[in-house]
């Protein structure tokens, strides 16, 4: 460990992991130390005794759920759309070749005391209930404006516009705006009204994308999920790095991060100290130069039955802020054996939302 890297990277979340691949095949000589025995970091798939470790003070898990083994739960579940960026990045890098995904089954929203299917198409947007009968053709013109402004940016452009200053233009009213901003573009709360509208507007073009791509493949909806859990995402990018030479160390204390005249130089860990022109790692090594900006409050839970109404083994349904009364939309996601993340006859479903008080 006494030696000069390129770069040192403190834990092995998913951020943490592609950088260390990326920079490794760069050709920068990378040291990477986890505290920790295991890869994922706060987003790590876990077994079923390291989660009651990890929630229930280390009780033994009910015998009736099965062997800990055939349990991958994600601390942080994510589902991935084929059009995002983390996809390219992964077929960019060919780190692809490690990884096997699974369709989650489909994607719903909340509304009116229901939940109804999130449409995969432009086209099944303006057939769907979500969308009222006068609302129709105004959302599909929007979304021809959509595949206008995408073809031809500077002719069709969205610069000093708001996303609510198009919902306007376009006299959409709530409950399009909800649909579009909340279930296709996946915005958790209303601020991104004030925003500029490019973001919401790439975002719904690479919902749509996502979802044309999805029919292609006979996928009924837009997200795919990694089998075995999120935490093979930066095991794949840590064997890249690994390939490029780079050094992996693991349940490695670190007991302090050097600086000199106010500048991170390097990592010591007991009596020895790796120095390094750039020190890279998640938040929880930087306790003192972090502020904390929110919290995240997450519920995991196992079931014996897919979620009530969904007519699926995977999903993804998400609950508007406006239709229940919050400031920030809640997500309900549920994965099973197809996702190779429990056994046969459980579901292992996660709620999620920004905490408000």
């Amino acid at each position: 460990m006494d030696e000069e890297y390129d770069v040192i990277i403190l834990g092995t979340g998913l951020t943490e992991c592609m950088l260390s691949g990326i920079l490794a095949v760069e050709g920068k000589k990378v040291l990477h130390i986890d505290r920790n025995n295991f890869y994922g970091g706060e987003c790590a798939s876990v077994n079923l005794t390291q989660l009651y470790e990890r929630f229930r003070d280390g009780a033994e898990p009910p015998k009736e759920l099965g062997r800990e083994r055939d349990y991958l739960i994600d601390l942080i579940p994510k589902f991935l759309m084929t059009g995002e960026g983390l996809i390219k990045v992964l077929v960019y890098t060919n780190v692809v070749r490690y990884l096997e995904f699974s369709a989650i089954a489909t994607s719903m929203v909340y509304n009116s005391g229901k939940i109804y299917k999130v449409p995969s198409t432009p086209g099944e947007a303006t057939m769907s209930p979500l969308v009222g009968v006068l609302q129709k053709l105004k959302a599909r013109s929007f979304f021809e404006f959509l595949q206008k402004w995408q073809t031809d940016p500077a002719a069709h452009g969205l610069e000093g516009k708001t996303m609510a200053d198009v919902y306007s233009e376009y006299s959409l009213n709530e409950d399009t705006q909800e649909f579009i901003g909340h279930a296709m573009a996946l915005q958790l709360d209303e601020k991104y009204k004030k925003k500029a509208a490019r973001d919401t507007c790439q975002r719904v073009i690479m919902y749509a994308s996502s979802a044309a791509r999805a029919l292609d493949d006979n996928r009924s909806s837009p997200y795919i999920y990694p089998q075995y859990g999120l935490g093979d995402l930066p095991q794949a990018f840590a064997r890249l790095s690994a390939v490029y030479a780079g050094t992996f160390m693991l349940d490695t204390p670190v007991d302090e991060v050097v600086r000199e005249d106010g500048v991170f130089v390097g990592v010591r860990s007991g009596d020895k100290t790796a120095r390094a022109k750039q020190v890279i790692g998640d938040p929880s090594y930087f306790r003192n130069d972090v502020r904390k900006t929110g919290r995240v409050i997450r519920a995991i839970c196992i079931l014996r039955e897919p979620i009530p109404k969904t007519g699926a083994d995977s999903a993804q349904i998400i609950l508007p802020q406006r239709q229940i009364g919050r400031e920030h939309d809640i997500y309900v996601t549920c994965l099973s054996s197809q996702q190779k993340i429990c056994p046969a006859g459980f579901y292992v479903a996660s709620i999620s939302t920004i905490a408000e008080t």
